[in-house]
């Protein structure tokens, strides 16, 4: 019989090592895409603080990108935490894409790359080695960082062979130098991460979207990570919006895109179910990842800091393991989790 009580869950304040390194990470890692403009413009107080309530609430873990707002997501984040100790937190960045002058800038950057933000800039794809070298340099600097803590191939599904061959060649060469903590990559499709397990050396692999209530398609990901001592960090908990609400809407996002009827659905039962036991969907869709020992941190895109506080209670709060065996069991993974 299970136990009628919450089960034991993660504070955010609690730090996890990834893989085999000596870098730790908090259970509950701040995304900072949205501080980029991700969709919609963001002001920077508002900006700032949602970093200043993460810290408040024990969140020790902070993923940001050049990606994100052509360098304002790194610019805000090095900002908010300057004058925090050094040695307190944890930043991971990615590799992959140079952001360089763009030619025959729009205006804005939404089109192209999603972020409100103008397009005086633009990201140029570059897996190799200088390619490596140059991003982080440059990476540093908008930060306003002595180091990088981990360092994440980003995105490579279609550079495959040369991230292999160079770009996570040459973060491993940052690595055994002491320049950077860990390494490993960062995508959404998960074939391609178990290759990279595989044939690489990582010390953590960031899966966004594959490991959430709605979608488990990475479960065998997650078993070859363990049994290779590889850590996983667990991001888009809540799949682009759809799970952070009691009712998921169709207007609401899906992957990054518009809602499909099935998913709806399926996100829709969830809620019902979760209802059912009085536990918000969020709480369920942020508890969810760290239920599996090899997943160090659950990490989730925050705009203000009403949705870091929120997310920080939830996962103190916990989920009814009665609650587990229901969304675990056989049919109703038939219908609610099917791909």
């Amino acid at each position: 019989m299970t136990s009628p009580n919450p089960s034991p869950s993660p504070s955010p304040g609690p730090r996890r090592t990834l893989g085999r390194s000596q870098v730790a990470v908090s259970p509950l890692g701040f995304g900072a895409a949205p501080l980029g403009n991700l969709y919609a413009p963001l002001d920077e107080e508002t900006a700032r603080a949602a970093v200043d309530a993460a810290w408040d609430a024990g969140v020790r873990y902070f993923d940001t990108a050049p990606h994100y707002g052509l360098g304002l997501s790194e610019r805000r984040l090095g900002a908010a935490l300057k004058a925090r100790p050094r040695d307190a937190f944890t930043v991971s960045t990615k590799v992959g894409r140079l952001l360089e002058p763009h030619p025959s800038p729009s205006g804005s950057d939404l089109a192209a790359g999603g972020f409100a933000v103008p397009d005086t800039l633009r990201r140029r794809p570059d897996y190799s080695r200088d390619g490596v070298l140059r991003s982080l340099e440059a990476s540093l600097e908008r930060l306003g960082l002595d180091r990088i803590d981990v360092a994440l191939v980003h995105d490579p599904d279609e550079h495959m062979d040369t991230a292999l061959t160079e770009a996570l060649p040459a973060l491993a060469e940052l690595r055994a130098q002491g320049v950077v903590g860990a390494i490993g990559i960062g995508m959404n499709t998960v074939d391609p991460l178990r290759r990279f397990v595989a044939e690489g050396d990582p010390d953590v692999v960031m899966v966004a979207g594959r490991w959430t209530l709605l979608d488990r398609a990475a479960a065998p990901l997650l078993a070859e990570c363990a049994a290779r001592r590889v850590s996983v960090i667990a991001a888009a908990p809540f799949n682009s919006g759809l799970l952070s609400t009691d009712r998921p809407e169709a207007g609401g996002r899906y992957d990054y895109g518009t809602v499909p009827a099935t998913v709806l659905d399926r996100a829709r039962a969830l809620a019902t179910r979760c209802s059912a036991h009085g536990v918000p969907l969020p709480r369920a869709a942020l508890c969810f990842p760290l239920r599996e020992p090899v997943v160090s941190s659950v990490l989730a895109g925050f705009r203000t800091p009403a949705e870091v506080t929120s997310a920080a209670a939830h996962l103190a709060h916990g989920v009814p393991e009665r609650l587990w065996a229901e969304l675990d069991a056989p049919e109703q993974m038939k219908t609610a989790f099917a791909p």
